[in-house]
């Protein structure tokens, strides 16, 4: 198994070129040559790959975080045109659902059947055409509300990811400096007592010659006086 720092982040890539290539082969075969439910179903297969190619680029964004410094530009690019070939095709994928809405609009029965001659819509039609419309729309700014949400949720995850990371290296670098701190004690705690023992041979030293000084003193006075 590859245990490089980009490989997950490779892998991710390819599964979501392998989704976007599924999608346009949809959009532009299925979505476009078949009518009625089977035209629906390939839809409705476009936007769960859709959904799965906005997680691909989302575990991507996470993926990065871990990717060394001096590699990190060029998988941003990536990223960046990844997000691209999402958005373009999210896009194609409305215009597609917004055609569909309206060609079951004006398949509807009676489609017509009060049009004038300076009116190409009866007012009902009109009315359901306009009433359709407008529920797109809503629906479009939906769409994009929920994937600005998207977008600020993943941005705040990976700022998230980032600060744990910095937190992470703050608490090794403590404990590498608690480390040498230790050793440095150890060290320290040494040489005070090659220190002490030191001082101690050279008091037994000190009083060893200080008693044989008594001793020559006592023995000068001694032949001096009684002799």
């Amino acid at each position: 198994m590859d245990s490089s720092p980009t490989a997950l982040f490779d892998s991710y890539e390819a599964d979501f070129k392998q989704i976007i290539h599924s999608i346009r082969g949809k959009l532009d075969g299925d979505a476009k040559d078949v009518q009625g439910e089977q035209r629906k179903a390939a839809l409705r297969r476009v936007e769960m790959e859709l959904d799965e190619a906005d997680e691909m680029v989302s575990q991507m964004e996470i993926e990065i975080q871990g990717i060394p410094q001096s590699l990190r530009p060029s998988y941003q690019a990536r990223i960046k045109a990844s997000k691209a070939d999402l958005t373009r095709y999210k896009k194609l994928s409305k215009d597609v659902h917004a055609q569909l809405s309206r060609a079951e609009l004006l398949a509807r029965p009676g489609a017509g059947g009060d049009a004038t001659s300076d009116e190409p819509y009866g007012a009902s039609d009109r009315t359901r055409l306009l009433a359709g419309t407008a529920l797109l729309e809503d629906g479009s700014r939906r769409l994009l509300e929920s994937q600005r949400i998207a977008l600020e949720t993943e941005e705040q995850g990976a700022d998230i990811l980032r600060s744990l990371r910095g937190q992470r290296e703050q608490i090794q670098n403590a404990r590498d400096t608690l480390q040498r701190a230790d050793t440095s004690i150890d060290r320290a705690s040494g040489t005070l007592k090659k220190m002490i023992r030191r001082m101690y041979q050279q008091r037994i030293v000190t009083g060893a010659i200080i008693a044989v000084l008594i001793l020559l003193i006592l023995v000068i006075l001694y032949f001096k006086l009684v002799r």
